[in-house]
């Protein structure tokens, strides 16, 4: 059985969410990537970045808690150390025009279309958001690409299950993982 897992994928796929979904079915614990990477407290969030070895060592002490989780986002290059650590890795990617509108969906649910919207506090960092979300197929050689991930995912030891294109919900995503897994 597996039972650390780590996903990660296009922004605005579902990575956070089927991560959440599986760590729920499963009874584990569930961590996030942004929850390490940013200063997530912070009233305008996604400004300040936390330095790699704050980030390490939070997510060290976290893991440390429990054997069986799910770690659901992006920690390619600063989070590698990690890596050793996977039983399995899971990849989501959607193209980019659904990705956006997931995107859109979700920020606008979190902090209202207000804060988003041209005037909004949150407006610059959104649309800088949605730049480089958009930006994530371009091989740009960028790390944190679809080139990226990919190659950084073939230099892993562990299984891998590529999700790519299916606009289901989490709860499917999720059965689909766990029959993989289970037989």
């Amino acid at each position: 059985m597996y039972q650390r897992i780590h996903i990660l994928g296009a922004p605005g796929s579902g990575v956070t969410t089927l991560g959440k979904t599986l760590a729920d079915r499963l009874g584990f614990s569930h961590f996030d990537t942004d929850d390490y990477y940013w200063f997530t407290e912070d009233a305008l969030p996604y400004r300040r970045k936390r330095n790699v070895e704050h980030r390490c060592k939070l997510l060290r002490e976290d893991m440390a808690t429990n054997n069986q989780w799910v770690l659901s986002g992006a920690l390619c290059g600063w989070g590698d150390v990690f890596a050793p650590e996977f039983d399995l890795i899971v990849y989501l990617w959607l193209p980019v025009e659904l990705r956006l509108e997931r995107i859109g969906l979700r920020e606008t649910k979190r902090y209202g279309a207000d804060r988003l919207a041209p005037g909004g506090d949150l407006h610059p960092v959104y649309q800088k958001f949605l730049t480089w979300a958009a930006a994530y197929d371009l091989d740009s050689g960028n790390l944190r690409s679809r080139a990226g991930e990919l190659q950084w995912m073939l230099q892993r030891s562990c299984p891998l299950i590529q999700l790519e294109g299916h606009t289901t919900t989490p709860d499917v995503l999720a059965d689909y993982v766990l029959e993989k897994i289970s037989g």
